[in-house]
């Protein structure tokens, strides 16, 4: 499999994901997180979206200085990656405290507040790229 055959497939499953992931979210910011089956549903597909992400990043730089490569890259998309990793770390940490607590915390409540700025502009960066998800005829 070539790597732009890897990289259609991986853009595709994020397209997919990417409408579920942000109805999850809005499911739980509308419910302050109430319900333990949309919260699991929401770590079922975010998880792999967030690891997706990773592989999307990987299959375009590989692992080989990926960090200073991010330094040339456009304003936005250093944002996006920003907003990445916040919104990772923010939800490992909801995630603790909700195993533990089984309920909505403030640091929930931010995680899903960077999390909705990061599908802002992932939204925004698919639709710059929206030419590679056409059909080429």
């Amino acid at each position: 499999m070539t790597k732009a055959q890897k990289i259609k497939i991986c853009d595709w499953t994020l397209a997919i994901l990417l409408p579920i992931v942000l109805a999850s979210s809005i499911q739980l910011e509308a419910t302050s997180s109430s319900g333990f089956f949309p919260v699991i549903f929401h770590i079922i597909v975010a998880l792999p979206f967030m690891c997706l992400v990773v592989w999307h990043i990987y299959l375009h730089f590989h692992w080989k200085k990926w960090l200073t490569k991010f330094s040339k890259l456009k304003v936005p998309t250093r944002i996006l990656w920003w907003l990445y990793i916040l919104t990772f770390i923010s939800g490992i940490a909801s995630l603790i405290h909700w195993l533990i607590n089984s309920d909505h915390s403030p640091l929930g409540g931010v995680h899903g507040k960077i999390g909705f700025l990061l599908i802002v502009f992932l939204i925004g960066h698919t639709i710059k790229r929206i030419k590679f998800f056409r059909r080429k005829k």
